[in-house]
């Protein structure tokens, strides 16, 4: 039987936003949202990344899309998407992949709302349409620049100003995806052709990214339009101060320093060790209270990490886990680059904004006051429900399961 295909054109020199297809929002690059919107949609049976560049592709792959190479012809400029899905197909037909619906989807729309999308490919399925595509209602008044700049109406009579509900709707679209019956794109060799209808999708998931402020835009959005998420990672890392403490400490007249930390994190860190999560705790500074906590707790610890990235990238190479599977906890700026690289950067709820930004899951509780068991029981929570022989082999594939001694 045919098989309906999303396929996501996602080409490496994007030039409005450099590396757009790799920039996060929520936490999640671009390219990644698109493949998980896809996978998670119920009508969908193969997803497909089509691109030019080698790190797109590794972060497709990683996050379960199969990967099309794209020439570098098509990956240019000016070169239009319906070229990368004719190419597309023609790699799907070698494949012996019979494609009878084609889910195109662009990653440069972060928040594509998947019910929509499902409700797109029935449509579509159900030959009551050819080709659907997402769009917003609108009522609004648009206007150009005639000759010399002057204004002109477009879509109203200048004279007439109906109330909203004395107009007829219009459709804007979205980008965000188009549901195409491939026989009739391979003929028409565009996205709009016979029966063609309308996706209507929720204004706040419409915004495209173009440009540089679309995106800070589409980051600021991320928290309101993202659904809640178990955090499916396959290892923790955390920060120390403002994670396991307040970010406080008390000085004594001798200088010695000393911090408050939660019994339940140390509850929530042992739970993760007894189902054989490997945990790190990362500090830039070198502090015997550090120390003497991941002692307590029996987990790893590297202190003096100037470049606390490369000694996450370092420990995760040495056990064999993805960084894709990593979750870290930060608060401050200086932890920015670790959340940039892992699966599941998370933050505690009065971190730094900037690291909020970062932040594809912010916890309830606060550091101190059992963030870090907040974290622990998300990641349990994920792993207990989905027991399947795939998520233990997964599991598996991620290094030891042995609980990690302190070092």
């Amino acid at each position: 039987m045919s098989e309906v295909v999303a396929i996501i054109p996602a080409r490496g020199g994007s030039k409005g936003v450099v590396r757009k297809n790799l920039r996060r929002v929520g936490g999640v690059p671009l390219v990644a949202r698109a493949v998980d919107a896809a996978l998670r949609c119920p009508g969908i049976d193969r997803v497909v990344v089509s691109t030019d560049d080698g790190e797109i592709a590794a972060v497709a792959a990683e996050w379960g899309a199969e990967i099309i190479d794209r020439p570098g012809v098509l990956a240019a400029d000016e070169s239009s998407s319906e070229s990368a899905l004719l190419h597309a197909l023609e790699e799907l037909d070698a494949r012996g992949v019979d494609v009878g619906i084609i889910a195109f989807l662009q990653a440069t729309s972060p928040f594509i709302d998947v019910d929509a999308l499902a409700g797109a490919v029935r449509l579509v399925r159900s030959r009551r349409r050819d080709s659907v595509f997402s769009a917003i209602e609108t009522y609004g008044f648009l206007w150009e620049k005639g000759s010399g700049g002057a204004a002109q109406a477009v879509n109203h009579d200048v004279d007439v100003r109906p109330r909203r509900q004395d107009r007829a709707p219009q459709y804007l679209e979205t980008g965000a995806f188009y549901v195409l019956r491939a026989a009739g794109f391979r003929s028409s060799r565009h996205r709009f052709f016979g029966s063609v209808g309308i996706a209507e999708v929720a204004p706040r998931t419409a915004i495209e990214i173009d440009t540089t402020d679309e995106l800070e835009v589409a980051r600021a959005l991320g928290a309101l339009v993202d659904r809640p998420a178990p955090i499916d990672a396959a290892a923790v890392v955390t920060d120390f101060d403002g994670v396991h403490t307040d970010d406080t400490v008390r000085v004594d007249q001798d200088g010695v320093e000393a911090v408050t930390v939660s019994r339940a994190d140390g509850m929530g860190v042992s739970l993760l060790r007894a189902a054989g999560i490997p945990f790190l705790i990362l500090s830039t500074e070198v502090n015997p209270v550090v120390s003497a906590r991941a002692r307590k707790l029996g987990v790893d610890v590297r202190q003096s990490a100037g470049d606390k990235a490369a000694a996450i990238r370092a420990w995760a190479a040495d056990r064999g886990i993805p960084l894709a599977r990593i979750a870290y906890l930060g608060n401050d700026v200086n932890d920015l680059p670790c959340l940039e690289i892992v699966g599941w950067p998370t933050a505690v709820p009065d971190a730094h904004p900037l690291v909020l930004a970062a932040a594809r899951v912010v916890l309830e509780r606060r550091g101190g006051e059992g963030a870090v068991r907040d974290l622990a029981e998300r990641v349990l929570a994920a792993r207990a429900a989905d027991p399947s022989p795939e998520r233990r082999q997964r599991d598996e594939a991620s290094g030891p399961t042995a609980p990690q001694e302190a070092s």
